[in-house]
Protein backbone atom coordinates (compact mmCIF):
# COMPACT_ATOMS: atom_id res chain seq x y z
CA UNK A 1 0.00 0.00 0.00
CA UNK A 2 2.69 2.65 0.90
CA UNK A 3 4.12 2.04 -2.91
CA UNK A 4 0.99 2.80 -4.40
CA UNK A 5 0.39 5.72 -2.31
CA UNK A 6 3.93 6.66 -3.10
CA UNK A 7 3.22 6.27 -6.56
CA UNK A 8 0.23 8.48 -6.75
CA UNK A 9 1.89 11.05 -5.01
CA UNK A 10 5.19 10.91 -7.11
CA UNK A 11 2.69 11.23 -10.44
CA UNK A 12 0.92 13.96 -8.71
CA UNK A 13 3.79 16.13 -7.81
CA UNK A 14 5.58 15.24 -11.52
CA UNK A 15 2.53 16.99 -13.36
CA UNK A 16 2.19 19.45 -11.38
CA UNK A 17 6.15 20.53 -11.99
CA UNK A 18 5.54 19.56 -15.46
CA UNK A 19 2.06 22.03 -15.74
CA UNK A 20 4.56 24.72 -13.36
CA UNK A 21 7.53 24.80 -15.74
CA UNK A 22 5.48 25.14 -19.00
CA UNK A 23 4.12 28.28 -17.88
CA UNK A 24 7.18 30.03 -18.47
CA UNK A 25 6.70 28.67 -22.25
CA UNK A 26 5.26 31.60 -23.85
CA UNK A 27 1.61 30.78 -25.03
CA UNK A 28 2.16 31.92 -28.68
CA UNK A 29 4.62 30.52 -30.91
CA UNK A 30 6.13 32.53 -34.18
CA UNK A 31 8.00 31.68 -36.97
CA UNK A 32 9.26 34.22 -39.01
CA UNK A 33 11.49 34.55 -42.53
CA UNK A 34 12.80 37.25 -44.61
CA UNK A 35 14.65 37.52 -47.59
CA UNK A 36 14.95 39.67 -50.51
CA UNK A 37 14.13 38.59 -54.29
CA UNK A 38 15.75 40.16 -56.74
CA UNK A 39 12.79 40.97 -59.13
CA UNK A 40 9.81 43.80 -58.84
CA UNK A 41 7.29 43.63 -55.98
CA UNK A 42 4.96 43.13 -59.04
CA UNK A 43 6.43 39.68 -59.75
CA UNK A 44 6.53 38.59 -56.31
CA UNK A 45 3.05 39.49 -55.97
CA UNK A 46 1.74 37.14 -58.71
CA UNK A 47 3.28 34.04 -57.33
CA UNK A 48 2.02 34.97 -53.54
CA UNK A 49 -1.33 36.27 -54.47
CA UNK A 50 -2.56 34.00 -56.26
CA UNK A 51 -3.51 30.81 -54.26
CA UNK A 52 -2.75 28.26 -57.37
CA UNK A 53 -0.12 29.65 -57.84
CA UNK A 54 1.48 28.20 -54.54
CA UNK A 55 1.82 24.85 -55.85
CA UNK A 56 5.17 26.25 -57.60
CA UNK A 57 6.70 27.33 -53.84
CA UNK A 58 4.72 26.75 -51.09
CA UNK A 59 6.12 23.85 -48.97
CA UNK A 60 2.82 23.18 -47.57
CA UNK A 61 0.64 23.63 -50.30
CA UNK A 62 -0.20 19.66 -50.88
CA UNK A 63 0.92 18.22 -47.66
CA UNK A 64 -0.14 14.91 -48.68
CA UNK A 65 0.87 13.35 -52.11
CA UNK A 66 -3.03 12.02 -52.31
CA UNK A 67 -4.30 15.01 -50.58
CA UNK A 68 -7.79 15.94 -53.06
CA UNK A 69 -7.46 19.84 -53.64
CA UNK A 70 -10.48 22.68 -54.03
CA UNK A 71 -10.44 26.28 -54.79
CA UNK A 72 -12.76 28.98 -54.48
CA UNK A 73 -14.05 30.56 -57.75
CA UNK A 74 -11.14 33.58 -57.00
CA UNK A 75 -8.14 31.93 -56.28
CA UNK A 76 -6.86 35.23 -55.19
CA UNK A 77 -7.84 38.69 -53.44
CA UNK A 78 -9.18 39.07 -49.68
CA UNK A 79 -11.82 35.56 -49.65
CA UNK A 80 -10.55 33.72 -52.03
CA UNK A 81 -9.40 29.96 -50.14
CA UNK A 82 -8.39 26.65 -50.76
CA UNK A 83 -9.42 23.29 -48.67
CA UNK A 84 -7.27 20.12 -48.79
CA UNK A 85 -8.36 16.41 -47.73
CA UNK A 86 -5.73 13.91 -47.60
CA UNK A 87 -5.42 10.70 -45.64
CA UNK A 88 -2.57 12.47 -43.28
CA UNK A 89 -4.41 15.91 -43.13
CA UNK A 90 -6.87 18.16 -44.66
CA UNK A 91 -7.70 22.22 -44.13
CA UNK A 92 -8.51 25.58 -45.15
CA UNK A 93 -6.35 28.19 -46.07
CA UNK A 94 -8.06 31.64 -46.63
CA UNK A 95 -6.77 34.83 -47.33
CA UNK A 96 -8.14 37.93 -45.20
CA UNK A 97 -6.44 40.60 -46.91
CA UNK A 98 -4.56 40.98 -50.13
CA UNK A 99 -2.60 44.19 -51.71
CA UNK A 100 -0.25 43.97 -54.48
CA UNK A 101 1.68 46.51 -53.22
CA UNK A 102 2.03 44.88 -49.20
CA UNK A 103 1.25 41.22 -49.69
CA UNK A 104 -1.12 38.74 -48.26
CA UNK A 105 -2.53 37.81 -44.93
CA UNK A 106 -4.16 34.49 -44.40
CA UNK A 107 -5.60 32.19 -41.78
CA UNK A 108 -4.95 28.62 -41.80
CA UNK A 109 -6.90 25.91 -40.33
CA UNK A 110 -5.65 22.52 -40.00
CA UNK A 111 -7.12 19.36 -38.51
CA UNK A 112 -6.50 18.47 -35.06
CA UNK A 113 -4.06 21.83 -34.59
CA UNK A 114 -4.80 25.12 -33.28
CA UNK A 115 -5.47 27.89 -36.49
CA UNK A 116 -2.70 29.56 -37.43
CA UNK A 117 -2.57 33.99 -38.36
CA UNK A 118 -0.12 34.33 -41.46
CA UNK A 119 0.99 36.91 -43.76
CA UNK A 120 3.90 37.43 -46.25
CA UNK A 121 4.48 41.12 -46.73
CA UNK A 122 6.38 42.91 -49.16
CA UNK A 123 7.90 45.96 -49.40
CA UNK A 124 10.10 47.11 -52.41
CA UNK A 125 13.95 48.00 -52.27
CA UNK A 126 15.02 51.48 -52.52
CA UNK A 127 15.69 51.08 -55.55
CA UNK A 128 12.61 49.57 -56.67
CA UNK A 129 14.66 46.34 -58.51
CA UNK A 130 14.23 43.49 -55.64
CA UNK A 131 11.51 42.85 -53.11
CA UNK A 132 11.59 42.60 -49.60
CA UNK A 133 9.78 39.64 -48.01
CA UNK A 134 8.55 38.71 -44.63
CA UNK A 135 6.71 35.42 -43.81
CA UNK A 136 5.53 35.06 -40.55
CA UNK A 137 3.23 32.52 -39.21
CA UNK A 138 1.83 32.82 -35.30
CA UNK A 139 -0.45 30.79 -33.40
CA UNK A 140 -1.70 31.10 -30.01
CA UNK A 141 -1.00 27.43 -27.74
CA UNK A 142 -3.60 28.55 -24.94
CA UNK A 143 -2.21 27.10 -21.33
CA UNK A 144 -1.25 23.49 -22.25
CA UNK A 145 1.99 22.01 -22.07
CA UNK A 146 2.04 19.50 -24.77
CA UNK A 147 0.32 22.23 -27.14
CA UNK A 148 3.22 25.05 -25.22
CA UNK A 149 6.35 22.55 -26.03
CA UNK A 150 5.07 21.84 -29.32
CA UNK A 151 5.70 26.09 -29.34
CA UNK A 152 8.71 26.09 -27.96
CA UNK A 153 9.87 23.67 -30.81
CA UNK A 154 7.58 25.53 -33.81
CA UNK A 155 11.11 27.40 -35.70
CA UNK A 156 12.64 24.29 -35.42
CA UNK A 157 9.59 22.23 -36.86
CA UNK A 158 8.55 24.38 -39.29
CA UNK A 159 11.43 26.79 -40.29
CA UNK A 160 13.57 24.89 -42.75
CA UNK A 161 9.86 24.42 -44.35
CA UNK A 162 9.55 28.55 -44.99
CA UNK A 163 13.17 28.93 -45.83
CA UNK A 164 12.50 26.17 -48.43
CA UNK A 165 9.90 27.93 -49.48
CA UNK A 166 11.36 31.38 -49.66
CA UNK A 167 14.14 29.84 -51.65
CA UNK A 168 11.94 28.30 -54.27
CA UNK A 169 9.97 31.78 -54.49
CA UNK A 170 13.38 33.14 -55.07
CA UNK A 171 14.11 31.39 -57.90
CA UNK A 172 10.88 31.26 -59.60
CA UNK A 173 10.98 35.09 -59.41
CA UNK A 174 14.18 35.74 -60.23
CA UNK A 175 13.80 32.85 -63.60
CA UNK A 176 16.49 30.76 -62.09
CA UNK A 177 14.50 27.90 -61.06
CA UNK A 178 14.73 24.43 -62.81
CA UNK A 179 11.70 22.18 -62.62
Amino acid sequence: MRFVKLGIISIVVFSTLIFLGSLLLPSTAVVERTGVIQAPIDTVYAHIGNLKAWADWNPWFKPDTAATLQFSESGSGAGAWYTWTGTRSSGKVTVIDSDPKKGIHYSMDVKNMKPVDAGIELKPTADGKATAIFWHMQTKLGMLPWWKLRGFMADRIFGPAMDKGLNTLSAICEGTHEN
